[in-house]
């Protein structure tokens, strides 16, 4: 009979020896190993007490920002939909009213602006399509939940707190982004 390839080998079948058969060696090695474990450093983090630190290119839940002013970024340009491969976002453009200045930088923004989380791929395309540095991927999670309304974030959802109003909450939520960017 000939050989598929030229790397067959025979393989010996030597008989056991007496030691061999007891297989006491074979568990004392396997003990050592078990008990050389205990001594080494616990991968495991217990999360809400500490937390792991991020990579420096971790991607997390989206950001909508707001200038210094409290002003929305977001002109709804609809580009950050256009670039996301997997159609997670969806939005409505709207005019500004007299008025509104204060809330909106342009005349116009975005009225409705959803993420749908379940088909996001956290790639970062949106981010890097934005023209105005209105999104952005934070280092946070996104939090576990028991229906599918539930990762559906809003524009409620990812507006980053008022920097006039609520400044420890928006310096939190910027962490260690300037301007947007990383």
């Amino acid at each position: 009979m000939q050989a598929l390839t030229n790397r067959v080998k025979e393989v010996e079948r030597k008989p056991m020896s007496f030691m061999e058969k007891l297989y006491i060696p074979a568990i004392a090695k396997g003990m050592a190993i078990t008990f050389s474990h205990i001594f080494k450093k616990k991968p495991t983090i217990n999360y809400p007490e500490k937390t792991r630190p991020f990579s420096p290119v971790f991607r997390g839940l989206h950001v909508l920002n707001r200038d210094e002013e409290g002003r929305e970024n977001c002109t709804a340009c609809g580009l950050c939909a256009v670039a996301c491969p997997a159609e997670a976002i969806t939005m409505e453009a709207a005019e500004r009213l007299p008025g509104e200045e204060n809330l909106y930088r342009e005349e116009k923004y975005a009225a409705k602006y959803e993420i749908n989380m379940l088909r996001c791929i956290f790639c970062g395309l949106c981010e890097e399509a934005c023209p105005k540095d209105a999104i952005y991927l934070s280092e946070t999670f996104a939090p576990a939940n028991y229906t599918r309304k539930g990762f559906i974030y809003g524009k409620e959802d990812l507006l980053i707190p008022d920097p006039k109003t609520q400044p420890e909450e928006y310096a939190k939520a910027r962490g260690k982004f300037k301007n947007g960017a990383m």
